[in-house]
């Protein structure tokens, strides 16, 4: 099995990187994927898988059917990029203005389709079914596509059993992997709060109801939902992203407008950070006698491996990188769709470390500098193919003993 998966690796590692370039040149947002859904579909032409189209709007789902009967493993890739200039010199560099791969979706994609070529050239010694699943609009938060796939059918036919997905990681080095035992990222809810008092002239604020003051309040009380109304041990954020008041220095606005972001892991600690803050935002309008309109979106829940897939996945990740190359490393509270996925199906979600060699000039995820190590991406390749392998192993062993 060693000896084969080298070789089809050294016969599609300039391939991945290839089609990494020409997806980062060619960057689609969120919904608009539609020539980047074409472009999978002739790649899986060409490599002889067969799939299905049209969940949610632009996803595509290969299906590889071993000549041995099984059951079935979902590898996922997000395929959609991000409304931001790219500021890379680069000779693949983004075509299009305000558009860029600056997640590492292109990445993704090359290294899922390279594994489906692997694995349909594997197809007599897979035990079950694979499926590739290449998810669209997974930046669109807090809609994400991975719901709209599932409520469009994309397992109906082919339910997983088990399900897994990679992401490109700048922060760690080239050649390493993370995996995680539960909690890898975390519930990324939104919100929008316009606090209206009365405005007026600057020099006579006891004319007005200074929805200014009232805005400064609740920035800082915010704060104190995560140090004092929650444990200490449970990692959680409130971040205040836009605030938009007024257009002259003399006069008080009527209206603020305050928009951020809520992070946790905790299903339970999640609605709790829901409860005190519409209980604070509410509360404190009124106390500078101004009222809270609040538009609260719920987003993505939080990334939890299933602990027994996540064992899986790490002894897959050192067959590839070795050992001492899956150390532990601390989860993170960026949001990502893939936890719908793992709401409903068991599986894990991995990082595969993509850190540039020089890595002070390393630009973190969605920044017009980022840039990733392309040497990674044969491990990554080489990766999903052992997961699934792995993975079809574990639960057809499973399947006997039932």
């Amino acid at each position: 099995m060693v000896q084969e998966l080298d070789k089809y690796i050294d016969q599609i590692k300039d391939e991945v990187v290839s089609i990494r370039r020409y997806l980062h040149q060619h960057p689609e947002l969120s919904n608009q994927e539609r020539a980047t859904s074409a472009f999978i579909q002739h790649k899986l032409t060409e490599y002889g898988i067969n799939f299905e189209t049209g969940y949610a709007a632009n996803g595509v789902l290969g299906i590889i059917n071993g000549h041995k009967p099984g059951k079935t493993v979902a590898l996922r890739a997000d395929i959609d990029a991000l409304p931001i200039q790219e500021l890379n010199e680069l000779d693949f560099a983004s075509d299009y203005p305000n558009v860029m791969h600056a997640c590492g979706h292109d990445a993704h994609t090359a290294m899922l389709l390279a594994a489906g070529y692997i694995l349909q050239q594997m197809q007599e010694e897979i035990l079950g079914t694979v499926l590739l699943l290449f998810q669209p609009a997974e930046e669109d938060a807090p809609v994400g596509g991975a719901g709209l796939m599932m409520e469009d059918g994309v397992f109906d036919v082919y339910k997983p059993d088990a399900i897994f997905a990679q992401h490109v990681w700048p922060y760690i080095p080239a050649g390493t992997v993370g995996v995680h035992d539960k909690e890898v990222m975390g519930s990324s809810d939104r919100f929008k709060v316009t606090l209206t008092g009365r405005g007026g002239h600057a020099s006579m604020p006891h004319q007005t109801s200074d929805a200014v003051v009232a805005a400064g309040h609740l920035i800082t009380a915010l704060q104190t939902i995560v140090s004092r109304n929650l444990d200490p041990m449970e990692a959680s954020v409130v971040t205040i992203g836009v605030i938009q008041a007024g257009s002259v220095a003399n006069i008080i606005p009527k209206e603020v407008t305050l928009e951020g972001s809520i992070r946790t892991y905790n299903s339970e600690i999640r609605e709790r950070l829901k409860e005190r803050f519409f209980q604070l935002t509410n509360q404190i309008a009124g106390a500078f006698e101004a009222t809270a309109a609040i538009d609260y979106m719920d987003g993505y829940p939080a990334t939890i491996n299933t602990p027994k897939w996540a064992r899986v996945a790490r002894k897959a990740a050192q067959k590839v990188v070795g050992t001492d190359a899956v150390p532990a490393y601390k989860p993170s509270l960026a949001g990502e769709d893939f936890g719908r996925f793992l709401q409903k199906y068991p599986g894990a979600f991995v990082w595969l470390g993509t850190q540039i060699d020089d890595k002070e000039q390393q630009a973190p995820l969605h920044d017009g500098n980022f840039k990733l190590n392309e040497r990674a991406l044969p491990d990554g390749t080489r990766l999903l193919v052992q997961i699934a392998i792995d993975a079809l192993e574990e639960l057809n062993r499973e399947w006997e003993h039932e």
